[in-house]
């Protein structure tokens, strides 16, 4: 019998299944993709992940591969409305590193163990001691027992943990479209864009290699979506909003809604939950894999000495408790941003414009961005 099973190989469960690993722990990592994947969602990890994996020597070889944007421009057709600077907080790692979701996800492989690949966990049953894990790998059923499971699937495989309709979810009128393209000759590595639009944000993040990534606000629904439209669509926004040398390279984009959930237990007996399975919030605002990853590397200790002393720690309910309570505070973060993003008409947006220039050149920018950095998660 396993120590710890991990369900599921994306970055969060990888980093757990690897610092599982480095403290001792004999772990299996369980993941239902054939194959890595090479799409890219998250790519901002803010400070406090940085913080908390350094002692390990991962955040060393994440920042070889990433860009660092060490200040945020909120913009309005060309004109810089205010700037957020992230290299002036007083933190181990002021900025925020940059890099393809793939490149994260291989960064942490490094210390976990090769994941068993197209296992589609299909149950799990508690025991007295124990939780056992149904699978179907590659076409065939079996079972494996573990004295600990973590799901860490995202919204896919919530239900082996929530029963079906049990948890809130906020599904946001919002749909966005994201691309990575070469950015612009003259565009600044060290800073990323937010382009405050009348008709809608656009987003512009530095990533290694010369590219950016795009996300602009879309409206929907659309008839006939494909992705020639949609990178039509995107191109267009970004010629509005003040990225056209860019959008001319644009040839593909993706669309993408977003949600909200927020589950109020991490834990069950035996079986606990984390990153997207517990807590979803909207990706504007950058937190919700730094949230994952901080459940990750703080759970790991604990459930090491778990294994080591046959019993729950008492500081495993603390930790719940400092995970839901900051994933609740993400959560309302991202949905503020969200509505900043949205469209607005000329007098709103002249309005909205005043009162975010007002706030940005105040003392207050600093907790602006000690809260886009995530500076007041519980962990940090």
């Amino acid at each position: 019998m396993r120590e710890v099973i991990v369900v599921g190989a994306g970055p969060v469960g990888m980093l757990l299944a690897g610092e599982l690993a480095r403290h001792g722990v004999d772990v299996e990592l369980l993941e239902r993709r054939p194959a890595a994947g090479a799409g890219t969602r998250a790519i901002g990890i803010h400070s406090p992940v940085l913080a908390a994996l350094e002692a390990s020597g991962t955040t060393e070889h994440l920042l070889g591969h990433a860009a660092r944007v060490a200040r945020g421009e909120a913009r309005c057709r060309g004109d810089v409305v205010g700037v957020v600077r992230f290299d002036r907080l007083s933190r181990r790692f002021p900025f925020v590193a940059t890099l393809p979701q793939a490149a994260t996800e291989a960064v942490l492989s490094t210390g976990a163990p090769d994941p068993v690949r197209g296992a589609t966990v299909t149950a799990m049953h508690q025991g007295s001691d124990h939780v056992r894990v149904r699978a179907a790998v590659a076409g065939h059923i079996s079972e494996r027992d573990a004295r600990v499971v973590v799901a860490a699937t995202g919204s896919g495989g919530r239900d082996l943990v929530y029963r079906a309709g049990a948890l809130s979810r906020h599904e946001y009128p919002d749909r966005y479209l994201m691309t990575d393209a070469t950015a612009a000759m003259d565009a600044d590595t060290s800073v990323a864009a937010v382009h405050l639009d009348p008709a809608g944000v656009l987003e512009s993040f530095p990533l290694p290699d010369g590219l950016r990534r795009f996300v602009a606000w879309d409206a929907a629904p659309h008839e006939a979506d494909t992705p020639a439209t949609r990178a039509a669509r995107l191109r267009e926004a970004m010629a509005v909003r003040g990225e056209a040398q860019a959008g001319e390279g644009v040839a593909a984009a993706t669309a993408f809604g977003v949600r909200r959930v927020v589950a109020p237990r991490l834990r069950h007996g035996r079986v606990l939950s984390v990153g997207d399975t517990a807590h979803e919030v909207s990706p504007i605002g950058g937190q919700g894999m730094n949230l994952g990853l901080l459940d990750a590397v703080t759970l790991a200790p604990l459930l090491a000495e778990w294994m080591r002393t046959g019993s729950p720690p008492p500081r495993l309910d603390a930790w719940e408790r400092r995970r839901v309570r900051s994933a609740r505070l993400s959560a309302a973060i991202a949905a503020a941003n969200t509505a900043l993003g949205r469209p607005a008409s000329p007098r709103a947006h002249r309005l909205r414009m005043g009162a975010l220039r007002a706030l940005l050149a105040s003392p207050a920018s600093a907790v602006f961005a000690h809260a886009y950095a995530m500076g007041f998660d519980a962990d940090a």
